[in-house]
């Protein structure tokens, strides 16, 4: 199964569908432009749509709605949980100020102590 993220006019994810792959087959190949295609004959010629994998495999994450499709990294990016948390530009995923504790205990960000805290 393949699956293709809408997107609004700004790149935001608005919703996740999955095609066959049947048919987006080219000569056996997986072919997006085909499932872009399929996509818009069943959601309207005036849709736009990427090609996301739940494998990470293309454009570095699976996209969700609510996602910013960056088009510069050919990437999805899920919105900022945290406004301490900076972007990680190899994953494209967002990081904590400080490692969360590896002790095997649950934890949450604290964003106003800037720390992770146990949960309790």
């Amino acid at each position: 199964m393949a699956h293709f993220a809408e997107l609004d006019q700004k790149s935001v994810v608005l919703r996740v569908v999955v095609i066959s792959n049947d048919e987006i087959l080219d000569g056996g190949i997986e072919c997006e432009a085909k499932g872009i295609k399929r996509c818009q004959e069943l959601f309207g010629a005036d849709t736009n749509w990427k090609q996301t994998s739940y494998n990470c495999n293309m454009r570095k994450n699976y996209a969700g709605a609510g996602y910013l499709y960056d088009s510069e990294r050919d990437a999805f990016i899920a919105p900022q949980p945290f406004a301490s948390w900076q972007l990680d530009e190899d994953t494209c995923q967002w990081q904590a100020p400080k490692p969360i504790p590896s002790d095997g205990k649950p934890y949450t960000w604290n964003e106003s102590l800037l720390r992770w805290v146990a949960a309790s």
